[in-house]
């Protein structure tokens, strides 16, 4: 609808122009006076285009910014839920958790949960800025009456500058046709009083041009002059939530990054071994025999065992023994243990860590003495 007004403003002037320059060519002596050949004017009404096209872009622009901060602030409300709900799931878990070995994952899930809702609380607190200090002015701005009012002006001047138009061309009217009848008084009179309406039209034009010329340029300063506030405040909120939550993730990520470094860096737990130790060597073999050993042992034939997985002597009465070894049993005891010779030394070792072999080479039976 813009676009079409300024054009049919366009086709107006320029008619009118054709009408003054074909007055001027036969004779008519307004055509020079007329309201087209007022340079001022012109230039009035030419920066009042302007005024009008700059207020109008910078208003739909404010629209623009006020609809998008509502939308982000509802948005952003859905996410504070969520991350709220997060937040007690985490504290949920870190109180009732009952795992067995150990409560790292609890004192990191409440750890969570408190920078979670630290987070979330700044969140609500930049959600508000936003509406305060962004949204609220600017649709106070749109929707104020110093816009509405210039921009009334304007569409008034317009509307006069219409009637002037008309005016004029209603003057150059009547001079042609006092020309072509000369000396009736009748026809004098009502070109008098057509120019005497005419130079009315143009003053109050003039005065009212002014006015809202005036009017436009102090709402275009201020729409100016607000928006880029309302912009620097809305980046200056968002730029101190973004701050604020990395300092909490920051303070987070050191706190499990500890924990972690402490869990990796301590020793294995040690484990109880539910497998008693072996009998003593030398009671097994008849020196300080006790009836309790000796209940412990099963006389058995020698027979000949290959190791399947390697064991590692915890004590000088037990025997090394390398995946693939052969050994040569010569006792077994009732509580999990072996004693044999391997490689010119004996000594006990698992009794699960061989396996018995009916048929092996002479080479390898070699390799148990």
């Amino acid at each position: 609808m813009e676009a079409i007004r300024k054009q049919a403003s366009k086709l107006r002037e320029q008619v009118a122009r054709q009408q003054q320059a074909v007055m001027k060519q036969f004779g008519g002596g307004y055509g020079a006076d007329g309201v087209f050949a007022d340079e001022a004017e012109a230039q009035q009404h030419s920066k009042l285009e302007k005024l009008y096209i700059s207020t109008r872009a910078a208003k739909h622009f404010q629209r623009d910014i006020v609809r998008g901060v509502e939308g982000y602030i509802v948005t952003g409300s859905k996410q504070v839920e969520i991350g709220n709900k997060l937040c007690e799931d985490g504290k949920k878990y870190g109180t009732e958790n009952t795992c067995t070995s150990g409560s790292t994952l609890s004192k990191a899930a409440l750890s969570f949960a408190k920078a979670r809702s630290m987070m979330e609380k700044e969140r609500g607190n930049l959600l508000k800025a936003l509406g305060t200090q962004v949204a609220e002015p600017l649709r106070a701005m749109v929707m104020g009456a110093p816009l509405e009012d210039a921009r009334h002006l304007a569409q008034r001047y317009d509307r006069m500058r219409q009637e002037a138009e008309a005016q004029a061309i209603e003057v150059s009217k009547r001079q042609m046709k006092l020309r072509e009848a000369s000396g009736n008084s009748d026809m004098v009179a009502r070109l008098e009083a057509t120019e005497l309406k005419l130079q009315e039209l143009k003053s109050n034009m003039g005065v009212l041009g002014k006015e809202a010329v005036a009017a436009m340029t102090a709402v275009e300063a201020q729409q100016q002059r607000l928006t880029l506030q309302r912009l620097i405040a809305l980046v200056e909120s968002e730029r101190n939530y973004h701050q604020k939550v990395l300092q909490i993730l920051d303070q987070l990520e050191r706190e499990m990054v500890s924990e972690r470094q402490r869990i990796e860096g301590a020793p294995p737990p040690v484990v109880e071994s539910s497998m008693p130790p072996p009998p003593a060597y030398e009671e097994v073999n008849g020196i300080f025999m006790r009836n309790t050993v000796a209940e412990l042992v099963e006389t058995v034939e020698y027979f000949l065992a290959e190791a399947i997985q390697s064991y590692r002597a915890e004590s000088d009465t037990e025997l090394n023994l390398s995946a693939g070894d052969y050994i040569v049993v010569r006792k077994v005891s009732n509580n999990g243990w072996a004693e044999g010779e391997c490689r010119g030394k004996a000594g006990w070792f698992p009794y699960d860590y061989i396996e018995k072999r009916e048929r092996v080479l002479a080479s390898k039976v070699a390799q148990g003495f």
